[in-house]
């Protein structure tokens, strides 16, 4: 598995084609009668134009240097994660290198992601698990996955749809803030908005769904602050045109 690049590159060209959008062609917004299939379908097409090149963040060579860079990404921003983990990985090759590390000297390595000493035990307990249960292979399906120290459904959902590609959701507060903005749900729990969310769209779209939903919101549709006026999806967006109405040019 290749390691993973150009989201950077993706966000940064996001904002003007965004006004380029909103200067030539508004999207088209389904009405209600039509029902959230068709509006997902439509938002989903949309990002698509806005990021076609769409791609996760974080930096790794294998299933379980995935695993390793999506435990230590909780409550840190991917940059980091990916100015740690290539020691990492190369101090520990294997599930069971990892495994017979002393923990102090996996908690020196991680300790600029935070939470570094939960973190640590974490990955530790994971790569004993993976190496003594799974073969040293970290394993590709849901519900093994779930048995693996650090790995929720959306972990789970990192690993299997870039590591294996098999297509999941997962819902990071990205996905959660920008699906409850544009009218696809009004649920709070991740896990509900998961299937929420694989029940609007095919199977095939799950994963790049997810990264562009996050590529947006690292863009334009910012948690404090969104650029409502020249997002390419306010046609689409019950949100957005509610803080727009009545703006001024």
């Amino acid at each position: 598995m290749p390691r993973a690049s150009g989201r950077k590159t993706a966000v940064a060209g996001a904002t003007k084609r965004a006004a380029a959008a909103r200067r030539t062609r508004p999207a088209a917004r389904p009405s209600g009668a039509q029902g959230p299939r068709l509006r997902a379908r439509a938002i989903a097409r949309a990002l698509k134009r806005l990021y076609p090149e769409t791609r996760i963040a974080l930096h790794f060579g294998d299933p379980f240097q995935l695993y390793l860079a999506t435990v230590l990404s909780a409550q840190c921003t991917d940059v980091m994660v990916n100015r740690v983990t290539p020691e990492l990985f190369a101090r520990y090759p294997s599930p069971a290198a990892l495994a017979a590390a002393p923990r102090e000297s996996i908690e020196a390595l991680i300790r600029p992601t935070g939470f570094f000493r939960n973190k640590a035990k974490s990955i530790q307990e994971g790569a004993r698990r993976v190496a003594e249960v799974y073969g040293g292979q970290l394993p590709g399906t849901m519900d093994e996955l779930l048995t693996v120290a650090g790995v929720g459904r959306k972990t789970a959902n990192v690993i299997l749809g870039n590591a294996f590609g098999v297509p999941g959701i997962p819902v990071d507060t990205h996905v959660q803030r920008l699906t409850q903005r544009l009218g696809l749900t009004r649920e709070q729990d991740p896990v509900k908005i998961e299937f929420e969310l694989m029940a609007l769209l095919p199977r095939r779209e799950w994963t790049d769904f997810s990264h562009r939903l996050i590529d947006h919101g690292r863009a334009v549709c910012q948690a404090r602050k969104p650029r409502c006026a020249e997002c390419a999806l306010l046609a689409l967006c019950p949100a957005g045109r509610k803080s727009t109405r009545g703006a001024g040019p």
